[in-house]
């Protein structure tokens, strides 16, 4: 649509050549209206004297263009343009003032002299004309923007604070966006005005949003905002279905400033974080810098994020495995090359269960720190393929975990999950049997071998969260399995500073657990990203409980009933208390487990690994029928 006359004036900025003659224009008429009340209106050409506005201006004029008073958007005028006018102003008044003072004494003609009465007036009448002149035409400015012929959509920020200031100057910079106003919880500042914008206590705004037939948007623009006030601000601005935007936090404004490129919708994301991890990368520098890294499942979600936070520590060689071709391609490309070019990249196509291949890369790379993140995840997907889950998480573990023996690596890192804690499917348990045999070679061998625990990752593939996304931008239905479904969630970069802060802590054998924070509902996530995304729960898009699918547990749990924990001196790091597994018995199973394989018994897989864990009960499985029968088959080749 082509714009109209006056918003392609209202849009265009006026050239500093024509704001500084505005200035020395409006000078030339404070000088003249403060001669005439000097003298009382009284016009004697006998108390004129061309030279003394002519002086004024030639000062004011070099004085403006060292401080640049004019250089400001004038639509756009705030508190540092007018301190910036204010000095411009004050300063050449006293240097004419200075100077026609010496001009008098030195050459002792009277005429020189500019009455100090005059100066002083004039510099009152200047200082708010040029204050005036400004906030008129910013006031012009948002008039016009706000009339109908502009197109722009409504906006209230959240919070009448500095942030909110600073929020409400570059939004009024935006002709896309108008301004209304801010809402703010303070009591206080009610019913008040900020820069000439209405403050709405939350209640108002409310009463507001049911009145609009266009709903104005809502920007958060509060400093260190809690995670908890967030998402109670957030649930409330939903129910009024306004689209909810967020601004970064002040460290992450661009030169410090904000730009409008930074606004962006809020993501569910930003509801289930947590406070940034204090890193301690000295630490991790001295335990990475320089070294030979290998990372298995490098491709996967995890993988691929330790594979980028470890590039920030200067390793020598990072060793790339993954089966996955076209994953581990993509992730060698998005790498930077200036990191790259420190670094040498090795991707690696392999299997870690195969254990002659894996032995062919540990020789040629000889790493000295091993990060074991590859595995097969899906509860459902296992529990129909017990074959793939133990060849992978249980005995791909053993042939990584014994190569790393041989070939002296010195900290072994396996990487785990919540669901290895009373396990309830095939999944989990070929997980907590991958924690034991790690645990077991630690006293073996001087190899540290370490566990890292935790629960769902935010994004990762195939959680809900990418699942709820795909569901929503189809039309619904969103499918969850259960009303009660409950789970633990961090984000990705999270969990990955958590492995590596929990590595350089770990002295080998422990099983560090994180504190995944307050457990999430699913449904009530369900709920959240569809309103999120503009929509209303079974108005605009059907919400569905499917049932349990099989090994699913309604709540995952990070500790058993016979495991406590320990703290560490990282407030979100806990170490396990678990019982030593017995080697010999362990050595029996995995030979047990591997005999199975070659026989490619899948019932005998599950009846193997129930007899090792007596605390694996299968869950809405085909496998349940094993339960009653916790002794372990011997098979016989």
């Amino acid at each position: 649509m082509k714009p109209s006359l006056a918003a392609r004036v209202v849009n265009r900025f006026a050239p500093r050549l024509l704001v500084l003659l505005m200035d020395l224009g409006l000078t030339g008429f404070a000088f003249l209206c403060a001669w005439l009340l000097r003298f009382n209106f009284v016009i004697d050409p006998a108390n004129w004297h061309w030279y003394h506005p002519a002086a004024l201006l030639l000062v004011r004029l070099l004085v403006f263009l060292w401080l640049q008073p004019f250089a400001g958007v004038i639509r756009h005028t705030g508190l540092e343009d007018v301190v910036r006018i204010g000095w411009a102003i004050t300063l050449s008044s006293l240097l004419v003032g200075t100077l026609s003072y010496a001009g008098w004494q030195l050459l002792g003609s009277s005429r020189l002299y500019i009455p100090v009465s005059i100066l002083a007036i004039e510099y009152f009448i200047c200082l708010v004309l040029l204050i005036t002149v400004r906030f008129l035409v910013r006031y012009v400015y948002r008039v016009l923007v706000a009339s109908p012929i502009s197109e722009s959509r409504p906006v209230l920020i959240y919070g009448a604070g500095e942030v909110g200031i600073h929020t409400k100057d570059m939004l009024l910079r935006d002709p896309d966006r108008r301004v209304l106003g801010f809402i703010d919880d303070n009591p206080a500042k009610a019913q008040k005005t900020v820069h000439g914008f209405r403050v709405y206590a939350p209640r108002e705004a409310a009463a507001l949003f049911l009145q609009s037939a266009h709903k104005p948007d809502v920007v958060l623009a509060i400093n260190q905002l809690s995670l908890q006030r967030r998402t109670e601000i957030t649930n409330f601005l939903l129910r009024y279905q306004v689209t909810v935007k967020v601004i970064p936090s002040v460290r992450q404004w661009i030169d410090g400033e904000l730009s409008t490129q930074q606004i962006r919708d809020v993501q569910i994301d930003d509801l289930l974080g947590r406070p940034a991890i204090e890193l301690d990368r000295e630490a991790v520098d001295q335990l990475v810098r320089g070294e030979v890294v290998l990372v298995t499942g490098a491709a996967g979600s995890i993988g691929s994020e330790l594979v980028r936070q470890l590039l920030n520590h200067g390793p020598r060689e990072l060793v790339l495995i993954d089966q996955a071709e076209s994953a581990l391609h993509d992730l060698v490309l998005s790498l930077p090359a200036s990191i790259r070019a420190q670094t040498r990249l090795t991707p690696l196509l392999a299997d870690v269960s195969d254990a002659r291949r894996m032995r062919q890369l540990f020789a040629r790379t000889r790493p000295g720190f091993v990060i074991h993140a590859a595995a097969y995840k899906h509860v459902p997907l296992m529990e129909a393929h017990p074959y793939e889950a133990v060849r992978v998480n249980v005995l791909g573990t053993r042939v990584v975990a014994d190569l790393a023996v041989q070939f002296g690596v010195r900290r072994f890192v396996l990487v785990s999950t919540d669901k290895a804690v009373n396990p309830t499917n095939v999944m989990g348990a070929t997980k907590r049997l991958a924690e034991q045999y790690v645990q077991s070679l630690n006293t073996r061998s001087r190899c540290r071998f370490i566990v890292t625990r935790f629960g769902n990752v935010l994004g990762s593939s195939g959680s809900v969260v990418p699942l709820f996304r795909q569901q929503i931008a189809a039309g619904g239905p969103v499918t969850v399995t259960h009303p009660d479904v409950i789970r633990y969630f961090m984000t990705i970069p999270e969990a990955c500073q958590l492995v590596l802060d929990a590595t350089v802590m770990g002295r080998g054998g422990e099983v560090f657990v994180f504190d995944m924070g307050a457990p999430v509902r699913i449904a009530d996530l369900a709920r959240q990203m569809i309103r999120l995304s503009g929509y209303e729960v079974d108005t605009d898009i059907a919400l569905q409980f499917t049932g349990l699918r099989p090994g699913e547990k309604l709540y995952e749990e990070l500790l058993s009933d016979t495991e406590t924990t320990l703290p560490t001196h990282h407030p979100k790091i806990k170490v396990a208390r678990l019982t030593e597994p017995e080697p010999y018995r362990l050595r029996q199973a995995y030979d047990q487990l591997q005999l199975a394989l070659d026989y490619t018994d899948e019932t005998q897989l599950v009846r193997i690994l129930k007899g090792l864990l007596p605390e694996y009960i299968s869950n809405n499985s085909p496998y349940s029928r094993f339960d009653q029968r916790p002794l372990v088959p011997v098979l016989r080749s």
